[in-house]
């Protein structure tokens, strides 16, 4: 049994468009902390060293699949999409769900952008990673939507191309490959065909999500520089910063 965390991965060693490179140690993706095995508690603990982590799920999901936390952890939670009608978010909403999946997934992406809850979480996950840098791990149920998104700004603000944001983005397909296998496995005998198809897609990533949340940006704000400042209000010097403390 692997060791590592589903859909945990580093944002180190991406390159910005002046040739630097994120810096490795500080910045990781991943699912949610529930049910770990104690090697994996260890990883997290011990070999990556985390010291803070932000937690965007809700209420319900954090109640009914708690995170493993330490006494010396800073344990930060925003709910990004608390302020939306609706999350496609979680294995829950998926399977209650009476809809278009994609359509679904995409208005989700388009929340993500615009929703209040989004702009102000994004803001203070954003703040909190330009003043005080320190080994951080930030997930949400699936890791690959609310934190698809959180690790695009992140590349963003250190001016890493969009070629590469997609590629990490794109990660997910295999790194969940195995997780959600399992979770279809065990959905199979209790909902119909058409069902079960719509969970697969929307356990998973596709180009157009991530495109959608681009292209949302852009249409309010015109482009990411004025979203850092007009739409999540962070500082003028907030790229800057984040490129003194990110990049080598």
């Amino acid at each position: 049994m692997t060791t590592e965390i589903t859909n945990w991965r580093s944002l180190g060693g991406y390159v910005s468009s002046d040739g630097r490179k994120v810096k490795e140690g500080l910045l990781f993706r991943c699912g949610q902390l529930f049910d770990l095995t104690d090697e994996q508690k260890d990883r997290v603990q011990n070999y990556y060293k985390i010291k803070r982590l932000v937690d965007f799920r809700g209420d319900e999901e954090r109640q009914e699949y708690p995170d493993y936390l330490w006494s010396e952890l800073d344990y930060e939670i925003i709910d990004v999409l608390k302020d939306t009608g609706t999350n496609q978010a979680s294995v829950d909403e998926i399977v209650s769900a009476n809809s278009n999946v994609e359509q679904d997934m995409l208005k989700t992406y388009e929340e993500l952008a615009l929703a209040e809850s989004a702009k102000q979480g994004y803001h203070d996950f954003l703040l909190t990673l330009m003043t005080d840098p320190v080994p951080v791990a930030f997930h949400c149920f699936a890791g690959k939507d609310r934190t698809g998104v959180a690790a695009a700004l992140i590349l963003k603000s250190l001016d890493v191309s969009e070629e590469q944001i997609f590629t990490d983005y794109l990660k997910t397909i295999s790194a969940r490959k195995k997780a959600n296998e399992e979770i279809l496995e065990y959905l199979k005998d209790k909902m119909d065909p058409n069902n079960l198809n719509d969970v697969a897609i929307a356990l998973t990533v596709e180009r157009q999500y991530l495109e959608r949340y681009f292209s949302t940006v852009k249409k309010h704000y015109g482009d990411f520089d004025h979203y850092f400042t007009d739409g999540l209000k962070l500082p003028q010097d907030f790229k800057e910063q984040m490129q003194k403390n990110y990049l080598v």
